[in-house]
């Protein structure tokens, strides 16, 4: 198994026919990853265009928002899109939670998380950054759905961070030895660590400080 893929046991590890094993099954009929990659993301700008005028400010967010913000930004494409998985996953070596495990992890995840950590608008950013490092090393370890948990916790990090009135987040730094530091700051968390991954989002709040200034500036 390389690093860059699932690894994934029963019927929701189907692959497109035609795709080489390369495309998920879906309701599209993609077979290219590149074309796969386009509509995924589309829809993924298209979802965040929406729930930037529909957050507000003082919402406290729920595995219910998570769940229809699945739904919504991949329902058209997967037919299990919002619904957690039925099945086990890994990614180089590192196995997710168990797929009988996820109802009940995520109720945990809304009561002790959530609920604490969000809404976010009266936060500063020295509590900001452990809510963003807490919410999203959890979301990841749970792993509740087969495709897109990662953009699903970035996209929810960054209504967070609106809330508490920053811009919206600049992820483009995560590459080369910075994406190895986000994933060693993951695999600390296992163990509640979350300061490794507090200084990335620290770097991340940076960038995106930086991002918006030089765009200020060109205007």
């Amino acid at each position: 198994m390389t690093t860059g893929r699932y690894a994934v046991d029963g019927n929701e590890g189907a692959f497109q026919p035609g795709s080489r094993g390369r495309v998920l099954a879906n309701q599209l009929g993609i077979v290219r990853v590149g074309d796969m990659q386009a509509a995924e993301t589309a829809a993924l700008l298209q979802l965040t265009d929406a729930l930037l005028d529909e957050v507000g400010e003082a919402q406290q967010f729920s595995v219910q928002d998570l769940c229809n913000w699945h739904l919504r930004w991949l329902g058209p494409i997967y037919p299990w899109a919002g619904e957690y998985r039925q099945v086990n996953m890994g990614k180089g070596g590192f196995q997710f939670a168990s797929a009988h495990l996820i109802h009940g992890l995520m109720a945990s995840y809304e009561r002790d998380v959530l609920a604490v950590q969000t809404p976010c608008n009266d936060m500063d950013e020295t509590q900001l950054l452990p809510a963003l490092a807490r919410t999203h090393a959890e979301f990841i370890l749970i792993h509740p759905f087969r495709e897109g948990n990662g953009r699903l916790a970035r996209l929810l990090n960054t209504l967070m961070a609106l809330q508490a009135g920053l811009p919206v987040l600049d992820f483009g730094g995560l590459s080369g030895r910075a994406k190895q530091e986000y994933i060693a700051a993951i695999h600390a968390a296992v163990g509640c660590n979350y300061a490794p991954l507090e200084q990335v989002f620290a770097n991340v709040v940076r960038r995106t400080r930086k991002t918006a200034i030089s765009s200020a500036a060109a205007l």
